[in-house]
């Protein structure tokens, strides 16, 4: 059985401003997006689904599923403030999603196999989805048998300011903490930087892995996470700004014993366009993946 991608497609880039999954960024206006689903199914995904807003549909359909025809299947499946389990119902004043874990919760009814999770906006290389391709593509015989792709953390940095990562902690090749860490940046001697809770400057060996937001599930995973959210709902729900995110919600899998991730480590270089700034650099690097044949002059 292949396994299925998932987009998470549903926001809008705040700090860059407009819609990201739509720039044109490769030498033919190829969108991020496409990279990714061309990487995937040249891994071997079989099909891919989306999660969007409602009011985005038609602009989706038109500009971006169009080009996907006949090359791999598609579905669209729907991200709302009010997509929420029986008895519950957003606060008045509410207008921000749950977040990335509610947004993978909306797939529950359209993916029946392994799968992986993917932000919309990020590049992330083919060897990345060679070998999430390769582990989802392998029995899984038990429930909460997942994976992650651990980026190393130097080759996710912008040199156009700060960023947060995950940064992951492994023992026997199984993560087993994922720790967001802010404004990690380059500081004057080229070391990577950050500053912990305590305001103490902390350094990263270039090769940490960190989390990108590259999951891979069996679809066990939806009733786990189903289970949490409405732990979430009820800690939480009457907040207007909480958010439920994936790795709270596989930390407390991890932690409980009901789930094992896999750290997969990758070669990729992840590159997204955290800050306007960085969008010429992107252009540029795509450019120079067509001109050594990474991809091919036209993806789709």
């Amino acid at each position: 059985m292949k396994p299925t991608l998932f987009v998470l497609a549903a926001g809008m880039g705040s700090r860059y401003g407009g819609l990201k999954q739509l720039d044109g960024l490769g030498p033919h206006g190829e969108t991020i997006m496409d990279y990714s689903i061309y990487d995937a199914l040249k891994a071997g995904f079989g099909k891919v689904v989306f999660v969007i807003r409602k009011d985005f549909e038609q602009d989706f359909r038109d500009k971006v599923l169009s080009k996907y025809e006949g090359h791999i299947p598609t579905e669209v499946v729907f991200q709302s403030i009010d997509a929420l389990p029986e008895g519950y119902k957003a606060p008045e004043g509410r207008v921000k999603p749950w977040g990335t874990n509610h947004a993978v919760l909306m797939g529950a009814d359209a993916i029946r196999e392994p799968f992986a999770v993917i932000n919309a906006d990020d590049y992330y290389g083919t060897d990345a989805f060679r070998v999430i391709a390769e582990e989802l593509s392998r029995p899984h015989t038990r429930p909460g048998d997942y994976c992650m792709v651990g980026f190393r953390v130097g080759n996710t940095l912008t040199e156009h300011g700060s960023v947060s990562r995950g940064v992951c902690t492994a023992v026997d090749g199984k993560l087993t903490d994922v720790v967001e860490r802010t404004a990690i940046a380059y500081d004057d001697q080229h070391r990577i930087a950050f500053k912990d809770e305590n305001g103490v400057t902390c350094y990263l060996d270039p090769n940490t892995p960190v989390s990108m937001n590259f999951w891979g599930f069996t679809p066990d995973y939806f009733d786990f996470s189903k289970r949490e959210f409405i732990k979430f709902l009820d800690a939480r729900g009457g907040e207007e700004k909480s958010e439920y995110y994936i790795p709270s919600a596989v930390n407390t899998l991890i932690q409980s014993g009901e789930a094992t991730v896999k750290l997969l480590d990758t070669t990729s270089r992840w590159f997204g366009v955290t800050y306007a700034e960085d969008r010429p650099s992107v252009v540029a690097q795509f450019a120079a993946l067509h001109d050594a044949g990474i991809y091919p002059e036209r993806l789709f």
